[in-house]
This record gives structure tokens, C-alpha cells and sequence, in this order.
């Protein structure tokens, strides 16, 4: 099961990978184990982000947040 975003589970904002990005750690496991030295592999970053906004922990910090990083966001929580 990937890891639930932060502001899904009561935080009041996310912003993270999608899980599948995560999975760059493991496309290192392979190669290494078959011999390659780590520092032989190429760099790669996560492409992916999602923003996750939980309107009712904003409400009960009583917090405004601003229409224009609701509009962004991938998922509103209310």
C-alpha cells in the first residue's frame, strides 16, 4: 500500500510525489545488487507532485486559504 499523503490524514497541506515516482529508489536496488557501482548510475528526480489541501484542518486553525493555491491544487479536502 503507497503512503497516504499528508493532508489526507489530517495535515493541512501536501505536496509529494505520486507514488509511482517513488519508485525510483528501486530501479537503484537492481543494478547495484547485479554489481554496478552507485555512483555509475544515472541521476533521476521525481517529474510528478501532487497537492493535496484539507479545507477543514485550514478551518480549524482557522486559516483563509487563498483561491489561487486552491485552483492548483490536485485535491481539496473539505
Amino acid at each position: 500500500m503507497p503512503p497516504v499523503p499528508f493532508g489526507v490524514i489530517g495535515g493541512l497541506i501536501s505536496y509529494s510525489t505520486v507514488p509511482n515516482d517513488r519508485d525510483l529508489a528501486a530501479q537503484y536496488v537492481a543494478p547495484i545488487v547485479k554489481g554496478a557501482k552507485p555512483g555509475d548510475l544515472p541521476v533521476q528526480q521525481p517529474t510528478t507532485f501532487t497537492l493535496v489541501i484539507n479545507m477543514r484542518t485550514a478551518e480549524s486553525l482557522g486559516l483563509t486559504i487563498p483561491e489561487t493555491l486552491l485552483a492548483t491544487a490536485d485535491e481539496v479536502i473539505q
